[in-house]
């Protein structure tokens, strides 16, 4: 199936359960006082957007950078969902999910995206969706989306209480914890059997 042209890519957080319970104990603390009841979206503008191969400049003054493998789900428009593409949310390491920074997770290349689309109607559960980070060539990560606080059709459903989806947007499903770390010279190939295999390299910035 071809990629539709994509209009906005939103990211999710604390949506694994992994990363939700790690910030659990602070979820009580200012400035919110309590767990957050709707999904935590952010946004990877165009800026950021990287095709499938593409080679991924790091700033000089980032020297590694979180693999963030993750799927997105690309809409027809409204809450049905066209297909599923593979995506690698990079991010600069940061400190605070609450808010987080335009300038960790918005810079030029951070958002790799697989050239594959696999239709919803081919693709199956996501429930039962895994996916495999490696490091050049050596596995660094599985990524089980059996753990979603909220499943992809809950989370469709959450987001549409407050925003309706056009087509060609794009809402990823969110990062698990342990996510990698990657460094300039280092190629990183997020898999799916269904999915493909989505590859891009890590470059230093030119002096």
């Amino acid at each position: 199936m071809s990629m539709p042209a994509m209009r906005t890519v939103y990211g999710t957080l604390l949506n694994f359960r992994g990363e939700f319970d790690a910030w659990a104990p602070k979820m009580n603390e200012a400035p919110y006082k309590a767990p957050p009841k709707a999904p935590v979206l952010y946004i990877k503008p165009a800026n950021t957007w990287s095709a499938d191969g593409a080679a991924i400049t790091l700033p000089a003054n980032v020297p590694q950078v979180e693999v963030g493998a993750t799927i997105g789900m690309v809409m027809k428009g409204g809450s049905e969902v066209a297909g599923y593409v593979l995506m690698n949310d990079l991010s600069v390491p940061h400190a605070s999910f609450f808010r987080p920074p335009v300038k960790f997770k918005c810079i030029d290349g951070f958002l790799g995206i697989g050239s594959r689309l696999r239709a919803r109607n081919e693709a199956g559960d996501p429930s039962v969706f895994k996916l495999e980070v490696r490091i050049n060539g050596e596995l660094k990560q599985t990524v089980r989306f059996a753990d979603l606080v909220r499943p992809a059709d809950r989370l469709l459903a959450d987001v549409g209480e407050f925003m309706t989806m056009a087509a060609g947007d794009v809402l990823m499903l969110g990062c698990d914890v342990g996510r990698p770390l990657a460094r300039a010279g280092d190629t990183i190939s997020i898999s799916m059997p269904a999915l493909g295999t989505l590859t891009n390299t890590l470059i230093a910035e030119a002096p």
